[in-house]
């Protein structure tokens, strides 16, 4: 059956496919999420206020790509390497794809592909960019799960891709 848009605004369109509707990305070519180490075992994490759970989120660093006027065919390895620099101020020169898949099958069309970035490490400020306001955060392996605890018990939400990660780097 053919889709047909309900409504579209600058980012996303819902759109209706026989009896399913569902969301769709707007102006972006693809999803990218980065599991970041760094030489001592940390993992970068980021940290933000977003607005549709209305609370902040610890998360990897992630993006979309193709959404920068001019960058349309952005390589999804070069959106992650973006996307890490400019959040966490992290780089790194080891990278390696990991995983695709989708960031919630029954709610949008979208889908994530996953990169490792091993030996990462601060060159820049980071933070993000258009006022993200994103705190960085590298967390020892050893005591991430505590760490995550101890947010959750502040009311700081844990991402899932965050534990796609720990999967990836057992």
């Amino acid at each position: 059956m053919p889709e047909s848009i309900i409504a579209q605004g600058k980012f996303l369109k819902l759109v209706k496919n026989g009896r399913w509707e569902y969301a769709a990305r707007v102006r972006a070519s693809g999803v990218v999420a980065v599991v970041a180490m760094t030489h001592d075992r940390e993992l970068v994490l980021t940290e933000q206020y977003r607005v549709p759970v209305g609370a902040v989120v610890i998360d990897l660093p992630a993006g979309l790509s193709g959404d920068i006027p001019g960058g349309e065919s952005e390589a999804l390895t070069v959106a992650a390497q973006r996307e890490l620099r400019e959040e966490t101020g992290y780089s790194s020169q080891v990278w390696k794809p990991l995983y695709r898949a989708p960031s919630s099958a029954g709610l949008t069309s979208e889908m994530v592909d996953y990169f490792q970035a091993d030996n990462a490490r601060r060159t820049a400020a980071g933070g993000g960019v258009d006022g993200e306001r994103i705190t960085v955060h590298a967390i020892p392996l050893r005591s991430l799960r505590r760490w995550l605890r101890s947010r959750m018990a502040e009311g700081v939400m844990i991402d899932p891709k965050v534990y796609v990660a720990l999967a990836f780097l057992k």
